[in-house]
């Protein structure tokens, strides 16, 4: 068997840089529930849930037979000309969990990045309009349309354009910082006026085909949206004949307690993305729309030989099975509060904590140099991480300074005990000045 040190130099040779963003080098050996064990045999406690795309849990064990039973019947017929079980059964569980109440159809993919290209497909093709509106930092994946709508890092478009053209980006509504600099956030009222100035000055609103958002900014900060914004915003592109899309990849199915993010925010999307942990983990991705807009298309506008692979259905069945049975959206919620109030107290008893914030277990700890400037601390963030890595958890950075809390659903309350202990003895450390002398550079989006 291969050594700790010669799979990393082979990884270096062979794995090409863009694939991957660089936090410390975690070599895992296998996973179950919520804990990582690496080649050397170390535990961690997974706090990050391969990027939310593990909500059920490393290896469960209703989805691993579900994923076995299908293989030994087949393993594959591409649904672009055939028919096959699991993905009729499961395009129906998905039009009846998703919100909104009206006929619904839905279609698949293999990530969540081209699940958001058909988005632009849909709404073009309904509404004979072209121009798409998304936010700044937002991530909605790597596909050509998919980072044309992402606003959130320069490595992700430089040296690849031209992008998909037609793409525009507005302020997110932020919660906690405003726009262009600004400490405090704005209004509902001042977040939508560039919106509103675009439609009036140079982007008529009857070309404009959609509005298509992540209802909680996910890698950009886990960004909550002042009240009221995104049912505005809803009332107002539905004025405009204007199509309201969310990109659930990361937020949806019991991230936040809810089978979809909308829930907690009084929309009903007209068509919404799926991804990530659909399949717990295995590549899937789906959009869900209304009938007339999923009608607006005809084959092949939007095939993939792979998609609704039988056994990556039978994976998603299997898994939103378990959501059901185990109660995880009500578990995400409990224990998402049992976190916050927990992580309330560190926000003030430490002057780098200027924010926490999320729903269920999908939470945001901003770290800053200060409270009052709110000046992100990018560094600070990263040596928690480190020191924690040490400690065995698995936590990262996003949106610069932002420790992102997304353990699985099933991390137990022993465990999710143990992870909030870790990182207040790291706070302890922080504050005490004991990681002024951690090396980050080059680490981090």
């Amino acid at each position: 068997m291969a050594t700790y040190e010669e799979l990393m130099e082979k990884d270096e040779q062979y794995f090409a840089e863009a694939g991957r963003i660089s936090y410390y080098s975690l070599l895992i050996d296998h996973a179950d529930q919520a804990t990582l064990v690496d080649i050397k045999g170390k535990e961690y406690i997974d706090l990050l849930s391969s990027a939310s795309a593990t909500n059920t849990g490393h290896s469960p064990k209703k989805v691993t037979d579900a994923i076995k039973n299908q293989a030994d019947k087949m393993l594959h017929y591409t649904p672009a000309y055939m028919y096959h079980e699991p993905a009729i059964k499961l395009a129906e569980k998905l039009c009846e969990i998703t919100p909104g109440d009206f006929e619904k159809k839905a279609t698949f993919g293999l990530s969540g990045s081209d699940a958001c290209d058909g988005v632009m497909k849909y709404a073009r093709a309904y509404t004979g309009r072209s121009n798409i509106v998304t936010f700044q930092n937002a991530y909605h994946g790597s596909t050509y349309g998919a980072l044309s709508m992402s606003a959130l890092n320069n490595n992700m478009r430089a040296k690849m354009g031209p992008n998909v053209p037609n793409v525009e980006h507005i302020p997110f509504p932020d919660n906690y910082r405003g726009m262009y600099g600004k400490a405090q956030p704005n209004s509902i009222e001042e977040y939508l006026a560039p919106f509103k100035q675009m439609m009036e000055t140079y982007l008529p609103s009857e070309e404009i085909a959609c509005v298509v958002v992540e209802t909680i900014q996910g890698d950009g900060g886990l960004l909550e949206p002042v009240p009221g914004y995104f049912k505005a915003l809803y009332e107002l592109c539905h004025e405009h004949g204007i199509l309201f899309a969310v990109d659930d990849v990361q937020q949806g199915l019991g991230r936040t307690g809810t089978w979809c993010s909308t829930e907690h925010f009084n929309v009903e999307a007209d068509l919404v993305v799926y991804g990530k942990s659909l399949a717990s983990g295995m590549p899937l991705s789906a959009i869900v729309g209304r009938k007339e807009i999923m009608d607006s298309l005809e084959a092949p506008a939007h095939i993939f030989t792979t998609a609704a692979n039988p056994v990556c259905c039978a994976a998603s069945l299997a898994t939103l099975d378990m959501i059901e049975e185990d109660n995880l959206l009500q578990e995400s919620t409990r224990k998402g509060e049992i976190a916050q109030e927990r992580m309330q107290k560190w926000e003030n008893d430490y002057a780098f904590i200027g924010d926490v914030r999320g729903f269920g277990l999908s939470i945001g700890i901003d770290i800053v140099t200060d409270k009052k400037s709110k000046t992100k601390d990018s560094q600070t963030a990263l040596k928690i991480c480190n020191r924690l890595f040490e400690k065995g958890a698995v936590l990262i950075a996003i949106g610069e300074s932002v420790l992102r809390f997304q353990p699985p659903l099933v991390i137990t309350d022993q465990e999710l005990k143990q992870a909030l202990d870790l990182i207040e003895e790291t706070m302890n450390e922080m504050a005490q000045g004991k990681l002024n002398d951690y090396d980050v550079s080059g680490q981090g989006w």
